[in-house]
């Protein structure tokens, strides 16, 4: 997947789009939701945590460590969940897997509002992020089989 865009010099400018990597941490047949805190546009709405993958990161220890960072939580990280997404106008690709707590680390809302674990059937009780919408609908039936 790339983006083109113009340089100052009329030629094609390629870039390959920033990665950002969610966890659908599933336990127990329920998947972690967690709300905005900020920006003022986005607070309240729902998502799956992680971030951007830095340089030189896998995908996979960028998720390790954004659910450090955001739940003060340890995971392994399992297989992708539905297709990348594309965000922010094509410029970044939302990449979701499904995780699983270790070592009985419970999370912790400490870069979110709130935190709420949802059933396969629970799903559509929050405002989920429009990128995170499509990843919502291919978990449905992995949480239902669970």
């Amino acid at each position: 997947m790339r983006t083109e865009r113009v340089s100052g010099y009329g030629q094609p400018d390629r870039r390959e789009p920033k990665v950002v990597v969610g966890a659908a941490i599933i336990a127990d047949g329920r998947v972690l939701a967690c709300a905005r805190s900020a920006p003022p546009e986005v607070a309240g709405r729902w998502e799956f945590p992680g971030g951007k993958v830095e340089p030189g990161e896998s995908e996979t220890a960028a998720l390790v460590r954004e659910c450090v960072e955001e739940l003060a939580v340890r995971v392994e990280i399992g297989d992708r969940v539905g297709r990348d997404v594309r965000m922010a106008h094509g410029r970044s690709v939302l990449k979701v897997y499904t995780a699983r707590l270790l070592h009985g680390d419970q999370p912790k809302a400490l870069e979110h509002s709130e935190l709420r674990w949802l059933t396969a059937s629970e799903l559509d009780s929050v405002a989920w992020l429009p990128a995170d919408a499509p990843i919502v609908a291919a978990l449905r039936p992995l949480l239902a089989a669970g």
